[in-house]
């Protein structure tokens, strides 16, 4: 019973949560969370303050050794909008790994956005309604459109709590000018995606995160007796809860029950956003939900030690989903790459003896089959490098920055070129990964030579394992002959030694 950890460091807290895998599903065994403010003024001066650095590190050495007192399988640190934003990052990153040795994963907004979805649908109370998923943080507020548990849009905003603060608003109680302008901003980002949530037509919000909570909190506490146990937080009761925070200084924020002391500083942003979302899109109110990126990541996690999970399906199906539609942004001859696709697996399972690769690799490697031809879309010229940049730097949902490394390197190396240790794109991969992403790259290769003609001339391919030789059978369809991918593959029969240490030959049946 494998044990997770997932640190959540935000614009204005630190998460921690901690739960052990039982019988396919989490088992939460601590929670802790601790506000550091560690965007406070990063978006505008974009740097992040030694002060609020050193609060947020000296929190995540009291989480590393809850970590350590529980005996951890596993810990995975994520950050969101501050660390993306600030400059100075990489010196946060670095004392962070020295003082915990955790290596730090800053993670975008629509991946950040996912994960949240994902910690969201692992409850039961998520229906197949489509519903609009609202994560409002220190320094960004995510949108997903969700729909049967699967994502049919999302997009990261600036609109955070502790960013809006920090930008607009300099006087306790805000001034009329201040508001004013802030919800101009505010307006102003909403109307950029407001097309396409308009469009998905929901009926239900879910509203995540501690502006959600102290909100939700706030309405409870102002309702009449009978009517606190109401679950939704009503267009209606956020205009007047908003009118009400505006106009009260600080001291008094802190006072009202439900709000915390801390977010008593940032709520008034907070709940104008709230207030804008809810009325843009002409929504009757939210409901708030507990779990957030945290739950996210230990569902990702759980699903990465067992894909049997519901998580594990879920991760599997927004993988395809993403790719396929990445398939059809950069103009993929789909028939291809789902052929291609199919030989790299065939290939993949017949010499596994062979390369010996860990089991990952086989998504890797399907993955690098349908996304090779991605540079294309860029110019013929160079496509290669192009198909490497376009998979580093696009959004896969489900891959981590470095799982999109490793396939971008996979997908590379189609052409004359062969991986070398300096090549930029080697240098991204973990050096422990070099080797098998080699392995991956030869098995594209020859999965490629397979189809070369595009004509599917290849119907059946046999795997010939007497060692130290292997040998591929093609066996051609009727009337089409394959002296096209004889050719490709004898072309690699080199290389094949070279990496296998195997003599590779060629028949056809």
């Amino acid at each position: 019973m494998p044990t997770f950890a997932a640190v959540d460091i935000g614009s204005n807290s630190v998460r921690l949560k901690i739960a052990r895998l039982q019988h396919g599903r989490l088992r939460e065994l601590l929670e802790d969370r601790e506000v550091t403010r560690l965007g406070e003024g990063v978006f505008r001066s974009g740097f992040l303050t030694p002060e609020s650095m050193a609060e947020t590190v000296k929190v995540l050495r009291r989480f590393h050794r809850s970590t350590q007192q529980i005996v951890t399988d596993s810990v995975r640190v994520v950050a969101t909008s501050a660390l993306r934003y600030a400059r100075n990052s990489q010196a946060f990153l670095e004392w962070v790994r020295s003082a915990t040795g955790w290596r730090v994963e800053i993670v975008s907004g629509v991946e950040e956005a996912r994960l949240i979805h994902l910690g969201l649908i692992s409850s039961p109370r998520i229906g197949a309604e489509r519903a609009l998923m609202i994560d409002l943080g220190g320094g960004s507020c995510e949108l997903t459109v969700s729909e049967s548990g699967h994502i049919r849009d999302a997009v990261s905003l600036p609109l955070g709590a502790v960013r809006l603060t920090d930008e607009f608003l300099r006087h306790d109680p805000a001034r009329k000018g201040e508001l004013k302008r802030m919800r101009g901003f505010v307006a102003r980002e909403v109307n950029r995606v407001a097309a396409r949530i308009a469009a998905a037509r929901v009926k239900n919000v879910i509203a995540t995160s501690g502006t959600a909570a102290a909100l939700a909190a706030v309405a409870t506490h102002l309702r009449q007796r009978g009517e606190r146990r109401r679950s939704i937080v009503t267009r209606v009761e956020l205009t007047r809860i908003f009118k009400r925070l505006s106009r009260l200084p600080l001291a008094e924020r802190r006072k009202i029950e439900g709000m915390g002391p801390r977010r008593a500083e940032i709520i008034v942003a907070g709940a104008m956003v709230y207030h804008e979302l809810l009325d843009r899109f002409h929504l009757k109110g939210f409901r708030y939900s507990p779990l957030g990126l945290r739950d996210g990541v230990l569902s990702q996690m759980a699903a990465d030690y067992d894909r049997s999970t519901r998580s594990g399906r879920q991760i599997e199906s927004e993988r395809w989903e993403s790719i396929l539609k990445a398939v059809a942004h950069y103009h993929v001859e789909r028939r291809h790459a789902l052929d291609v696709r199919e030989s790299a697996m065939l290939l993949f399972s017949g010499l596994r003896s062979v390369h010996r690769l860990p089991p990952e690799y086989r998504e890797w490697l399907s993955a690098a089959a349908m996304l090779y031809e991605v540079g294309d879309y860029v110019n013929r010229n160079g496509h290669h490098r192009h198909t490497h940049y376009i998979i580093s730097n696009s959004e896969i949902l489900g891959f981590t920055p470095q799982q999109r490394r490793l396939i971008a390197a996979i997908a590379r190396y189609l052409g004359k070129s062969r991986p070398a240790v300096e090549d930029g794109p080697m240098k991204m991969v973990d050096t422990g990964d070099r080797a098998n992403v080699q392995k991956a790259i030869l098995l594209l290769r020859l999965a490629r030579a397979l189809n070369l003609g595009r004509s599917r001339a290849v119907e059946k391919v046999r795997i010939g394992l007497r060692s130290p030789a292997v040998r591929l059978t093609l066996v051609p369809r009727q009337h089409m002959g394959v002296d096209l991918e004889l050719w490709a593959i004898e072309k690699e029969c080199d290389y094949f030694r070279e990496v296998f240490g195997r003599e590779l030959s060629t028949a056809v049946s």
